[in-house]
């Protein structure tokens, strides 16, 4: 079983920085997509940055502040947060679309999510 495990959620205060770090474990050929998404109280879950072959994206609201990369040799993702703010704040999950042995196409897997407080 494929499974995604986020990590390095914690309370900080604004202007400080977290590494949010995504693990996918089982049998996994490849990894060809990684997310992150964020959900802040009462709020949509909304999309903040992706990473492909092809290169890096990140919704306005954090570019130039979150920096996403992975080490597809450990099936890691991670997340670096610099200079964060309280409406940084919310819950942290990890999606990817993952490729296991025998399978012909990836599937779409989500983590359960790591909570961010930005606050004095």
């Amino acid at each position: 079983q494929v499974q995604l495990v986020e990590s390095g959620g914690g309370l900080v205060q604004p202007g400080g920085s977290l590494r949010l770090s995504c693990a996918a474990s089982g049998r996994i050929s490849g990894i060809d997509y990684m997310g992150w998404y964020r959900q802040a109280p009462g709020a949509q879950r909304e999309l903040v940055t992706t990473i492909t072959s092809g290169g890096e994206w990140y919704s306005d609201s954090v570019k130039g502040r979150f920096t996403i990369s992975r080490d597809n040799a450990k099936n890691m993702g991670y997340l670096q947060m610099n200079n964060l703010k309280p409406e940084d704040t919310g819950v942290y999950y990890c999606n990817a679309n993952i490729k296991i042995p025998d399978r012909v196409y990836a599937n779409n897997y989500w983590g359960k999510g790591t909570l961010v407080t930005v606050s004095s």
